[in-house]
């Protein structure tokens, strides 16, 4: 190829050599599309940019999206909480205590499908303060456990277990038993 060719075929400036300049081709800006335009149908890469939009519309979503975090974070603590040890371990004291099944009845498990786990479970501090509402074929009831641990290296040692019913009294479920259900032998 002569250097006129190659020059012609990738739009070079031609050198001082051959003293002939090439035109070289200057398209003008092409508007951006306007939303009453057709369709895009041929992309420049030199067509001018659409303008922005000043507007803050997505200020007002920021609220919803803050509302459906917290809720979601409530719900994945709080599963975290119903699907513990602890709960099942204390649901499971719950339904062979006799007081408690002479109170609530036979099939005690918790009173909603989706059950709320309220109190604090600490278990690295030795912390357990939890209560949950729990029925039975007779009534219902909300359970409270609550457990510390004095030391580091010690067992936890209860506190509270207690039943209360729907008119308001509280039944321990502690006083009658001669030795601590939770307790490790």
């Amino acid at each position: 190829m002569t250097l006129r060719a190659l020059q012609t075929r990738f739009l070079l400036r031609p050198t001082t050599l051959t003293h002939q300049r090439l035109p070289l081709s200057h398209r003008t800006l092409i508007p951006a599309p306007t939303p009453s335009s057709g369709p895009l149908i041929d992309r420049r890469p030199d067509r001018e940019l659409p303008s922005i939009q000043s507007g803050k519309r997505w200020i007002r979503t920021v609220p919803v999206f803050i509302a459906i975090v917290g809720a979601v974070t409530l719900a994945i603590f709080n599963y975290q909480k119903s699907s513990s040890s602890v709960v099942s371990s204390s649901l499971y004291a719950l339904r062979t205590s006799p007081r408690a099944r002479e109170i609530l009845g036979d099939e005690i498990y918790f009173a909603e499908q989706i059950p709320w786990i309220s109190g604090e479970m600490d278990q690295l501090h030795g912390k357990i303060d939890i209560s949950f509402w729990v029925k039975g074929t007779k009534s219902r009831g909300k359970m409270r456990f609550k457990s510390v641990r004095p030391e580091r290296m010690s067992y936890f040692r209860t506190e509270e277990w207690s039943l209360e019913t729907e008119d308001g009294t509280v039944v321990s479920l502690l006083t009658g038993n001669k030795e601590d259900p939770f307790e490790k032998p």
